[in-house]
């Protein structure tokens, strides 16, 4: 399928750049993916709207402040010009965004201004012990750095680090982002970006969804840079799709398991748990599982979710509104139908939703 068939035009008015107060005061699209059907609710009114006997599966990575700022210290940085050109040339400010951590103290990274960052420069981060030295370079011009100055690297990042907002929030992130940008659920770090379809609820939903007999199971995906990365080719299938870290705990492959025997449905929070499920379900395919059946522990997704993809787990999905063109797009296009999606999507920015990480969301079932 050709890229243009997943476009739309959104006017910038509608991409949300601050968080509600009330997580739960979102709106909510509800899409019958069978109808092409949809009507417009609240996110507070979830618990009601389901059967009751669903099993929710969330995703509990948590956003580490990824984005640091430094400036160059090193004999190998080259230097311009003499005397005050040459220490404003040291002294300017390096952005370094976190992507993957690849062992305790070294990590994959965006830099800017990449081009005159080169292997053996190392950087300084303001307000900390904490050093850096570029090792390597990778694709999509990542560089490998490895952290040193300090025996608590993770404790420095967490204090000096900043909020990573997606590039269309346009302004600097806020201390009410530390804790709006986590869904609450959050507790494995690692994230450079948020699961954005968990940060609508709240203990009190969980706690409705719950009496109501619905079960919560998580799962770990750490959201990484391929989040952002657009899709580079007009035929998707020469897209090549970023891989992603996930964990599947034993407990939450019990009760999936429990749940297809029951025929109750199973309702994924957010893309990143769909790519996680159904990743995890073609892997274990490959050694003749059953249909539908997953394999527990940690795995790599690799897996480009298309339109013509059987889904093998999910039933319903819940997640936000998501940019034009981009990979997120077209895995709910697989899911509910192009058509529908971007009906619904015309419907959306007709109604006044907020889009994207700090928006509305969209259920479709």
């Amino acid at each position: 399928m050709h890229l243009n068939e997943f476009d739309y035009e959104l006017p910038r008015q509608f991409i949300a750049q601050e968080p509600l107060r009330d997580r739960e005061a979102s709106r909510m699209l509800v899409l019958d993916r069978k109808a092409g059907s949809y009507q417009d609710r609240h996110f507070s009114e979830l618990p009601e709207l389901l059967r009751g006997d669903e099993l929710i599966i969330v995703n509990n990575a948590r956003v580490i402040p990824a984005r640091l700022f430094a400036h160059r210290e090193g004999v190998r940085a080259e230097r311009p010009g003499k005397g005050a050109e040459q220490r404003r040339f040291l002294q300017s400010k390096i952005e370094v965004l976190l992507v993957h951590q690849l062992a305790s103290n070294l990590w994959e990274a965006l830099v800017k201004p990449g081009r005159k960052i080169g292997v053996g420069e190392q950087l300084v981060f303001d307000g900390s012990p904490l050093q850096a030295e570029v090792v390597g370079r990778g694709a999509f011009g990542l560089r490998r750095i490895r952290f040193f100055g300090t025996d608590d690297v993770v404790g420095a990042i967490e204090r000096i680090g900043h909020m990573p907002l997606p590039p269309y929030i346009r302004r600097s992130d806020e201390p009410l982002d530390r804790e709006r940008y986590q869904t609450v659920f959050a507790s494995r770090p690692g994230a450079v970006a948020a699961p954005t379809a968990g940060l609508h609820f709240t203990p009190a939903v969980l706690a409705r969804l719950r009496a109501r007999g619905i079960e919560v199971r998580e799962i770990t995906l750490n959201v990484g840079l391929g989040t952002f990365q657009p899709i580079r080719a007009e035929n998707l299938e020469e897209h090549p799709i970023h891989s992603e870290t996930y964990e599947i705990p034993a407990e939450t492959v019990a009760s999936i398991a429990a749940a297809r025997r029951e025929r109750r449905p199973i309702l994924a929070v957010g893309t990143t748990v769909v790519r996680a499920l159904e990743d995890a379900a073609q892997k274990a395919a490959t050694l003749d599982a059953a249909p539908g059946e997953l394999l527990a522990g940690p795995a790599v997704a690799n897996l480009f979710i298309v339109p013509g993809c059987r889904f093998a787990v999910v039933d319903q999905l819940l997640t936000n509104f998501h940019l034009p063109r981009s990979t997120l797009l077209v895995l709910v296009a697989s899911f509910a139908g192009r058509e529908s999606i971007l009906a619904a999507y015309k419907h959306a920015i007709a109604a006044g939703y907020r889009f994207y990480s700090y928006g509305d969301c969209m259920l479709t079932r």
